[in-house]
């Protein structure tokens, strides 16, 4: 599905609205993602993770990534229910827990009323005791994301995904009665994206979800978008309108516009931008097809530059920093472009916050999962101070995604092709 500038302008009006109503999270917020092998992936975690921090980058969230492989309701491979609370979520004392359950649950059968009954069970005891261990906690509980009878037949009537549907109903209804509770849905949206994505090019259709159940980035980034938008995140990264015949800003939202000149014909001036775009972390086919195939970019990374004023039949190059970042009409520039979808500085500074982020998380997984847990029992001497240190290495690349999620001033030139 594409959005045309049209929508995308009356999407930036809506925003201040949105922005009024605020973020989900808050500062000094802890959040512990807890879920089963679509959890354990880390990538719609690392997603929003790094939206959050390229969006807000003077808040202080605490992100920790506690998915294991194969976990239900009553718990899986890393031990029950209540050793994976006590164990993996407790001790992080969080503000806020997201609960991801369900793929394993239903066992991949048409609706079993028993089955269900014990999923709805189970599902009352994680929150029954998330409540009792902190009171305060905030919950989202999310709908589970979808088995892939899109791009493929379903394997009975129905197929397993209208079980998965049935299994968010529910949680809406719980998220309802319970008091710190909202419901987030990561199956509608990235199955209504899948069938868009499947009826442009069903190849790279089938490799968003490639077994069915595990997503690659390419579900990925839509299921943490679906997430984030949940949590009612901003859609603007920054709203800049030049006119170029008086040499004047007319709007700069999230930026401060200076050093606004002529120059050879064309257009120079300075930005200090107070977010980042979200980077898009894969490029490939699938990846970006999912991207096209949703509200991604319109619904949560609008960068705009609306230009007016130009020759409407000239060229013009556009370069940030010196980085050339493409040629465009003077009509083009006027109509306005999202340059969340160029490579620019502030993307390729965005895209370092994600690598980051990949790293911190890397760490946090080998202490948690090769180490706490696989010596917890054998009472190895130097082992804490192991941990002590993985600890120290996790909190310094806290502060390199922070360091790096500052923005800095931009340079753009605008400048007439001969």
């Amino acid at each position: 599905m594409r959005f045309s500038k049209d929508l995308c302008a009356l999407a930036l009006l809506a925003w201040p609205a949105l922005a009024q109503s605020g973020f989900y999270l808050k500062d000094n917020d802890t959040v512990v993602f807890y879920g089963d092998s679509i959890t354990d992936q880390r990538l719609y975690t690392v997603a929003a993770e790094t939206f959050v921090l390229t969006r807000f980058p003077n808040l202080h969230v605490k992100f920790v990534h506690s998915g294991w492989g194969g976990d239900k309701v009553s718990g899986g491979g890393g031990g029950n229910i209540e050793t994976r609370l006590k164990r993996d979520v407790f001790p992080y004392h969080p503000t806020v827990v997201t609960i991801m359950l369900g793929m394993n649950d239903g066992r991949y059968r048409a609706l079993d009323d028993e089955i269900f009954t014990t999923y709805k069970t189970g599902y009352e005891k994680i929150v029954a005791m998330l409540k009792e261990d902190s009171p305060g906690v905030r919950l989202t509980l999310i709908e589970p994301s979808p088995y892939d009878d899109v791009t493929r037949a379903p394997a009975f009537d129905g197929g397993y995904n209208s079980v998965l549907v049935q299994y968010g109903a529910y949680l809406r209804g719980l998220a309802k009665q319970t008091n710190g509770a909202m419901a987030s849905d990561m199956n509608a949206g990235v199955t209504e994206m899948l069938r868009h994505a499947f009826a442009t090019d069903p190849v790279n259709a089938k490799r968003i979800i490639p077994d069915r159940v595990h997503p690659g980035w390419a579900g990925h980034l839509i299921m943490a978008a679906e997430l984030l938008k949940s949590w009612n995140a901003p859609k603007l990264v920054t709203n800049v309108e030049i006119d170029a015949k008086e040499m004047n800003a007319l709007t700069a939202d999230n930026t401060a516009v200076t050093g606004l000149r002529e120059l050879d014909g064309g257009v120079v001036w300075t930005q200090r931008d107070t977010v980042l775009p979200m980077p898009v972390p894969d490029q490939d086919p699938a990846t970006l097809l999912a991207v096209k195939s949703s509200d991604f970019m319109d619904r949560l990374n609008v960068e705009w530059l609306r230009v007016t004023g130009l020759d409407a039949s000239r060229k013009f190059s556009l370069a940030v920093n010196g980085l050339a970042v493409g040629e465009f009409s003077g009509g083009e520039l006027a109509g306005g472009m999202n340059l969340a979808k160029l490579d620019t500085p502030m993307m390729r500074q965005a895209a370092q916050v994600l690598a980051y982020t990949v790293k911190r998380v890397a760490i946090h997984q080998l202490r948690w999962r090769q180490l706490q847990i696989p010596f917890e029992k054998d009472g190895l001497p130097r082992m804490a101070s192991v941990l002590d240190q993985l600890d120290g290495l996790d909190q310094d690349l806290e502060a390199r995604q922070h360091a790096a999620a500052k923005p800095s001033a931009t340079y753009y030139e605008l400048t007439p092709l001969k």
